[in-house]
């Protein structure tokens, strides 16, 4: 059973960045494909960006392209997620996932194994 730990979360104010890390247990990492979802209070939980096991493959929820750059280092078991330009509503707990597979799903049903989540606040 995979372990993702996420880190790097914080208060920040509206227009400033954070990077949130994710660290997988294991060996076969660079096997899979990674992404980040994000759940706000009272809301479901959405997909944010995911990347192929290659890193040729990212994309990337509406809301977000533009602002966030997901990326991966193989030889440290970590997945990236740059937020700049924070908005209020980028307010969540974010959540680092591992597909079942190399490929780049958007969806939760492609993915199964989760993190513990991460806060991200950004004040007005």
């Amino acid at each position: 059973q995979v372990q993702l730990v996420e880190s790097g979360g914080g208060l920040v104010q509206a227009g400033g960045s954070l990077r949130l890390s994710c660290v997988a247990s294991g060996r076969t990492f660079s096997s899979y494909a990674m992404g980040w979802f994000r759940q706000a209070p009272g809301k479901e939980r959405e997909f944010v960006a995911t990347i192929s096991r290659s890193t040729q493959i990212t994309d990337y929820a509406d809301s977000v392209k533009g602002r966030f750059t997901i990326s991966r280092d193989n030889a440290k078991n970590t997945v990236y997620l740059q937020m700049n330009a924070l908005k209020p509503e980028d307010t969540a707990v974010y959540y680092c996932a591992r597909a079942w597979g190399g490929g780049a799903p958007k969806t939760e049903a492609g993915f199964g194994s989760w993190g513990q989540g991460t806060q991200v606040t950004v004040s007005s």
